[in-house]
C-alpha cells in the first residue's frame, strides 16, 4: 500500500479528494498527525472493488463501504453516506443523491436535473436538508455517527467551493450564502458531515490512541 507512513492512518472508501481533505481536517483536531488514505492513494498492488451502495439508508451504505474497506486493506476504516433531502421531493434525492441524474456520476448533471425538478416550487416550500451518517470500522468494533444541516434549495447555482448540491443550497445557519460559497472554517462548523465527524473524531482518537 502505498502513501504516507507517518502518523496514524484510516482508510476512507472515496475517490472524492475534496471529502478527503474535509474529513482529514475535522479529525485532525482531535488525532494530530491523521492520514485518511482513500481508494487513489491505494498501490495497485492493493486492488479495490467499490461495494454497490444499495442500501435504502445512509446508515447502512456507510457500514457497507467501512466494513468493505477493513476487509480489504486492513486498516480502521470509516465510511460516510450523505445526501440532500428534499421537502418537495419527500425527501429525494436522499441516498440517491449522488447519481441522482443517472451514470455516470456528475455534480453538474445532478444539479440541472434538481432544477428542473423544483422549477415551479416556490420559496416556502423549497425546504431541504443534507444527511450525513459517517461509520468506523476497528478492531474493536463498529461505531455510527450522524449529522443534519437544515436550508433551502435556491433556483440557481451559486459559488466555486465545496462540491456536490453545495452550489444549490443555503443553510438555516447562514441566510443569503450558499454552502459553495462559505469558506471551509465555515462549512465545517455547521455542515451535516462536520456534525457527524465532530461526533466521531473522539472515538477514532481512542482507537488510534
Amino acid at each position: 500500500m502505498s502513501g504516507p507512513a507517518a502518523g496514524p492512518r484510516v482508510f476512507l472508501a472515496s475517490r472524492n479528494r475534496k471529502k478527503i481533505q474535509e474529513m482529514e481536517r475535522i479529525l485532525r483536531e482531535h488525532v494530530p498527525g491523521l492520514v485518511v488514505v482513500g481508494i487513489d492513494d491505494l498501490s495497485e498492488a492493493d486492488h479495490y472493488d467499490e461495494p454497490v451502495e444499495d442500501q435504502p439508508t445512509f446508515e447502512g451504505n456507510a457500514l457497507l463501504k467501512a466494513r468493505a474497506g477493513r476487509a480489504a486493506t486492513g486498516l480502521p476504516s470509516l465510511a460516510d453516506d450523505s445526501g440532500l433531502c428534499v421537502d418537495a421531493l419527500n425527501g429525494m434525492p436522499g441516498v440517491l443523491s449522488a447519481r441522482w441524474a443517472g451514470p455516470p456520476k456528475s455534480d453538474a448533471r445532478n444539479n440541472e436535473l434538481l432544477l428542473a425538478q423544483l422549477a415551479d416550487v416556490p420559496d416556502e416550500r423549497r425546504g431541504a436538508h443534507f444527511q450525513c451518517a459517517v461509520a468506523f470500522c476497528h478492531d474493536g468494533g463498529e461505531e455510527l455517527t450522524s449529522g443534519v444541516m437544515p436550508g433551502r434549495v435556491i433556483h440557481e447555482v451559486r459559488g466555486t467551493g465545496g462540491f456536490g448540491y453545495d452550489v444549490l443550497f443555503e443553510a438555516d445557519d447562514r441566510p443569503g450564502l450558499t454552502t459553495a460559497e462559505l469558506s471551509v472554517e465555515d462549512k465545517d462548523a455547521i455542515s451535516h458531515r462536520g456534525w457527524a465527524l465532530r461526533r466521531m473524531a473522539p472515538i477514532v482518537g481512542r482507537v488510534l490512541g
